[in-house]
């Protein structure tokens, strides 16, 4: 049975004004790469005020990190984004989810395709064996608005060239175009592997050797199973074995 427990902030990062990465002492909080874990502030009520953020550290740490995007007019994460370390804040004990390489076949190229912060237990996957153990080939794509919204852009680039032959990270902006950086894409995730574009920029292929994992808008994720269903892959379901492994997140 899952309960509430109280801990401390270590640490937050901001991105930007609506953008943080939040780090809470959470020494004995057992997880799998891809959960999420639900935080928290008292309320009004005196029922915890609290929302479902998945982990962007690793299994077996003593911090819990998690990346946060901030709504103007939220309940909670306003909130959040003045906490300070040394503050603090609630945690539930129990972590949730299926997003987990557990339940993602094993294949020759994984596809991470996050928008914002869809990225989150991507970072958490990464950080561990199993990923590097069961694909020959993995592929980031974080799709975002602007580049401001490129959170652990530096840890991605120095990962790619720690493991070149294995690993690459590639940026898509939506609404801001880099004239000076040729290797950044720019449009929507969909419609670039729809036209084929995002397969050239990755140097791997969506074909029946590679699993996709997605994480973010709704609106990406309907939109890219179209276009990945064009050719010819479809959602894995334990009954019927396929490609696409999904995450629904609205921020």
């Amino acid at each position: 049975m899952s309960t509430w427990m109280e801990t401390t902030v270590e640490s937050v990062r901001h991105w930007h004004s609506g953008l943080l990465s939040l780090r809470i002492n959470s020494p004995h909080f057992s997880f799998k790469a891809g959960q999420f874990a639900r935080i928290g502030l008292p309320g009004n009520d005196g029922e915890p005020l609290a929302r479902a953020y998945s982990m962007v550290s690793a299994p077996g740490t003593e911090t819990l990190e998690f990346v946060i995007a901030v709504v103007p007019d939220g309940d909670l994460s306003p909130r959040l984004a003045k906490l300070q370390a040394g503050d603090r804040i609630l945690l539930n004990s129990h972590p949730s989810g299926f997003f987990t390489l557990d339940h993602v076949p094993e294949g020759e190229t994984l596809w991470l395709l996050a928008t914002g912060t869809g990225i989150g237990p991507y970072l958490s996957i990464l950080k561990g064996e199993q990923v590097w153990q069961n694909f020959r080939r993995i592929r980031l794509v974080h799709g975002v608005r602007s580049s401001a919204d490129l959170c652990y852009r530096d840890w991605l680039q120095a990962l790619q060239q720690k493991k070149p032959q294995q690993f690459y990270y590639q940026p898509v902006l939506s609404r801001e175009h880099h004239q000076h950086q040729p290797t950044m894409l720019h449009g929507r995730i969909p419609a670039l592997v729809d036209s084929g574009e995002l397969e050239h920029a990755c140097k791997a292929v969506f074909n029946s050797q590679a699993q996709i994992m997605l994480c973010g808008n709704p609106a990406m994720i309907q939109d890219a199973r179209t276009a990945l269903k064009a050719k010819g892959l479809e959602k894995h379901l334990r009954r019927k074995p396929g490609n696409i492994t999904m995450e629904q997140y609205w921020a």
